[in-house]
């Protein structure tokens, strides 16, 4: 079986690593070594560690020695009162990590570098005599094409290229809360260290430190009815109104972190919480959709790079033992819809008029917990 490989972002690059021996063409929009795209960070969920422990214990090995342990997970009131605070061991195998996107994209595009064709953006798809598709890229020296393949995989990412010419541009799902980003890459500093979130109403500042002395920050809050970002909010001024409590001060971890805002509000990425339906394959199972392209969702327990990590991983083992697309679907798509559900189910707090306090303490009580451990523990 020949097998194309659209994107080598998380699941697209395992997937490449895990059918090795295989005839396998990964095709990457980017340059080599271009990782512009990747200026923030990320948490990824012990149960990705897990997955790879398990099928890929080299990369395992590599993304904890590129990563910072995430171990602690504490959730307090941007005055500090301390609502939450979770030992990962508690509810995990083993912690999961907190690293760069672009040191992520790095360790694992490198082991597939031999087998990956850069600088090729996805334009069309075509069939040959035999019926495999001809996917046809856009290059530096004009349209291209590879040949025919009896598998196209879209590991391309939530506005997926190879699902949108497959079977059409999904439906998309606003949560209703804008997602902003910052990577802060000189925070000697700053006064945390592991993944913490800090609540003033339903609006949430996230954060954590990565690895080069750097930290990663992301803010929420509740969009009007238009589910549009109001360019009003898009100031320093607007996210410190946002974030500073009623009643006193902020604590020492939200003022530093509103002193980065203030400095580097024009480096802040502005995006709205969605999902879309997933769509496991089509055109009779000839595309198979991994991670983001599959099944986008929103990202409040961190599962978009860890399904994608999940996903790769199950996908190469599903191939290598002879399945096929329908095979792939039946491995993932339960566990996938339990995660959807269950990050739609913690999106709680982040929703008017959703009680912030009584929300987050319901998240230390055995029914939420048994869940965690559920997500992080129950990996094929």
């Amino acid at each position: 079986m020949r097998i194309g490989i659209i994107g080598t972002g998380v699941a697209g690059s395992l997937l490449a690593e895990g059918l090795e021996g295989f005839d396998i063409t990964a095709f990457e929009r980017v340059g080599p070594g271009d990782q512009a795209e990747a200026g923030t960070g990320l948490n990824i969920g012990p149960n990705a560690l897990k997955a790879l422990r398990l099928h890929m214990p080299l990369r395992h090995a590599a993304l904890r020695a590129a990563s910072l342990p995430w171990e602690r997970w504490f959730v307090d009131l941007t005055n500090g009162t301390r609502l939450l605070d979770l030992d990962m061991r508690d509810v995990a195998e083993e912690p999961g990590v907190r690293i760069r996107w672009s040191e992520l994209y790095r360790l694992l595009r490198a082991p597939v570098a031999d087998c990956t064709r850069n600088g090729h953006a996805l334009e069309a798809l075509e069939e040959d005599a035999a019926g495999r598709l001809v996917p046809v890229f856009s290059t530096d020296q004009g349209l291209v094409r590879h040949g025919g393949f009896d598998l196209l995989v879209g590991a391309d990412g939530r506005y997926s290229r190879l699902r949108a010419l497959a079977a059409g541009e999904p439906p998309t799902t606003l949560l209703g809360v804008c997602i902003w980003r910052l990577l802060v890459t000189d925070a000697a500093d700053c006064p945390y260290d592991d993944y913490g979130q800090w609540f003033n109403g339903n609006a949430r500042l996230l954060s954590f430190r990565v690895p080069g002395g750097a930290v990663y920050i992301a803010g929420t809050f509740p969009l009007p009815a238009d589910g549009q970002v109001p360019e009003a909010m898009k100031t320093a001024a607007a996210q410190r109104a946002l974030f500073t409590p009623p009643n006193g001060a902020p604590c020492a971890a939200v003022a530093w972190m509103l002193g980065q805002i203030d400095r580097h509000v024009a480096q802040i990425h502005w995006a709205r919480s969605a999902i879309v339906p997933v769509r496991r394959h089509a055109l009779d199972g000839r595309a198979l959709f991994l991670g983001d392209a599959a099944q986008a969702m929103v990202p409040t327990l961190g599962q978009g790079a860890t399904q994608a990590v999940e996903c790769g991983v199950v996908a190469a083992k599903v191939l290598r033992a002879g399945g096929d697309a329908a095979a792939v679907a039946a491995a993932r798509d339960a566990r996938v819809e339990f995660v959807r559900q269950f990050s739609m189910e913690a999106s709680d707090t982040l929703i008017p008029p959703n009680d912030v306090v009584a929300g987050t303490r319901k998240k230390a009580e055995a029914p939420f917990l048994d869940r965690l451990r559920q997500l992080y523990i129950e990996v094929d």
